[in-house]
């Protein structure tokens, strides 16, 4: 095993807490280090190496050692790529100025852990998850934050109104959200950032710059080995990972993923995903015939007090593939409405308008969201329509869910539309 940085099996989506101090330690993050990778499961790991190229016709890389540079040939039977994904970084001037810094991998993480030490004022470039997460805990960590999104709003596969409460949720615990807006020069005194400057020629004063406008799959090792490539440049696999050359496969955020209800490609890159595919492709080169079925693009995280969940399409994706769709939101306590410390949950359903069948769902609220879109997570992969999802037998306890659950109050009302 190949690895560039200094650590493997690690949790990514951990980065932000650690960021953000809720997590002490980088090794915290990981789940087999390298001793035990090499002790327990008798596999080689040499890291701080970067595989450089592939020659597909001898079957072998060349792997060169970063530290000296020096650079060694290997010969493989099979061959996996899983080189995951790169950050994409805007055309915006004065990127190299010190001060701006990405978060990627762990060594990412420990940059700007120690320059959130050092700082007061943090622009975050970009409205994603990664981008909330941070926000989330720099300003626990008493920074000022200014989050800006070139969108005009946030999280857009959400309802409109959903995006409006992360925003206010945002805003109420201090960060400053700026919408529909991009920045275009990042400015340096000695050498490090003061501010940056928007499209408006307006300026936001900031001594570091976080950018986190999304991934691109980092593919560029299978693209010059000859490999197919597609959606997004993503390297081309079949339902087993395997690749267009049939001794190479690739999962994770490198590659070309199926959209379960599209039957499109698509590239949704997390980390539930990656795992999967990793262990179909080696159960695949271990002799099992097992696939991988695709994604529906499920997603979770929170914003200081307020969860946000989504799966499968949003209305405006589900329009754009060419379904008649429409979609119905409702709000209803988590809980009995008698029962104290109940929350609201909003739930909005995306459905074909003539069948029912279920193409999405996205919620915010309280920590139980998770749950109820993983249940209508599994009433998407089972091609469940409305009636179905009403139909449901969940469970029922006033600490727990009102008698009617709010998945039940949001099928019920989308059915008015059907």
């Amino acid at each position: 095993m190949f690895e560039k940085t200094g650590y493997i099996s690690y949790g990514a989506c951990g980065l932000p807490y650690f960021v953000g101090g809720l997590i002490d330690e980088p090794e915290d993050l990981v789940a087999v280090s390298v001793e035990e990778m090499a002790g327990k499961r008798d596999i080689q790991v040499l890291i701080h190496t970067q595989v450089i190229s592939i020659d597909r016709d001898k079957k072998s890389v060349v792997a060169r050692t970063l530290h000296s540079g020096e650079e060694t040939t290997y010969r493989y039977t099979f061959l996996v790529i899983a080189t995951g994904a790169t950050p994409i970084i805007p055309a915006i001037e004065g990127l190299k100025t010190q001060g701006v810094c990405v978060l990627r991998t762990v060594e990412d993480g420990i940059r700007m852990k120690a320059l959130a030490r050092q700082s007061s004022r943090v622009c975050i470039i970009g409205g994603g998850f990664i981008g909330l997460e941070l926000a989330e805990g720099l300003t626990r960590l008493n920074k000022r934050i200014t989050l800006v999104e070139a969108l005009d709003r946030l999280l857009p596969m959400l309802p409109t109104s959903f995006s409006d409460l992360v925003k206010q949720t945002l805003e109420s615990h201090g960060v400053e959200v700026r919408l529909g807006s991009a920045i275009m020069k990042i400015v340096e005194e000695g050498g490090r950032v003061t501010s940056v400057i928007d499209a408006n020629q307006k300026s936001i004063a900031a001594d570091m710059v976080v950018l986190s406008v999304g991934v691109r799959p980092a593919s560029s090792l299978g693209a010059e080995a000859g490999l197919l490539l597609g959606f997004k440049d993503g390297i081309v696999v079949d339902d087993q990972q395997r690749t267009s050359d049939k001794a190479i496969w690739a999962c994770g955020d490198c590659v070309q993923m199926h959209h379960m209800i599209t039957k499109k490609p698509t590239h949704v890159p997390l980390g539930t995903t990656a795992n999967k595919m990793g262990r179909v492709a080696g159960s695949v080169i271990g002799g099992e015939s097992v696939r991988f079925p695709g994604v529906l693009g499920s997603q979770v995280t929170k914003v200081f007090d307020l969860y946000i969940a989504a799966t499968g399409l949003s209305f405006e994706e589900a329009l754009k593939e060419g379904y008649a769709a429409k979609q119905a939101s409702i709000t209803k306590s988590d809980r009995a409405s008698y029962y104290p410390g109940g929350k609201s949950n909003h739930i909005n359903l995306v459905f074909e308008e003539k069948s029912g069948r279920l193409l999405g769902a996205q919620a915010v609220g309280s920590e139980s969201v998770a749950g109820r879109i993983n249940t209508l997570v599994a009433c998407i992969t089972a091609g469940f329509t409305l009636e179905q999802v009403n139909s449901l037998d969940l469970v029922y306890a006033p600490p727990v869910a009102p008698v009617y659950d709010p998945i039940l109050i949001a099928a019920n009302q989308a059915m008015k539309l059907v």
